[in-house]
């Protein structure tokens, strides 16, 4: 088992999702996950876009991991975006961002934070995986297939 696949839910994979900006992204990401986790989505929100503003999350590739330390968050958790329309994220190849995988930490989750985030790092460099992700039909089969994945 991974570390990516107990992170994500039917509720919060969302495939072919449409927004203007990456504000709006977060925005909608801290409405969904506040609401999973009964966390107030100004600070998710905010951690997530002071995040960003030291520097972009995007991979290259089309992928993004935006990230942010939450208190009074019990564990790590995540939401998976496939964008129907690419968003502009200031990637290092400067292409805009389709996959994009919200990662919410604990406040003091160090090291659970940085494998979880090289594990991502390592499933979204599988261009094969990335193919597979672009391609699937339903939540419930996007989330197998991270299930199955093993870098």
């Amino acid at each position: 088992m991974n570390l990516i696949a107990p992170l994500i839910t039917p509720d919060t994979t969302l495939l072919d999702m449409s927004f203007t900006s990456k504000k709006k992204l977060f925005e909608h990401a801290a409405e969904l996950l506040g609401r999973a986790h009964g966390l107030r989505p100004t600070d998710i929100f905010t951690s997530l876009f002071d995040r960003e503003r030291l520097g972009s999350t995007a991979l290259g590739y089309g992928i993004a991991i935006p990230h942010g330390r939450i208190k009074g968050l019990k564990d790590a958790s995540g939401a998976f975006y496939r964008l129907k329309t690419p968003l502009e994220f200031d990637a290092p190849d400067n292409q805009p961002v389709s996959l994009c995988f919200i990662l919410l930490v604990p406040k003091d989750a160090n090291e659970r934070h940085l494998q979880i985030l090289g594990e991502l790092a390592q499933l979204f460099s599988d261009e094969t995986m990335r193919l597979k992700m672009t391609n699937a039909a339903t939540p419930s089969e996007l989330i197998a297939l991270l299930g199955a994945w093993s870098g």
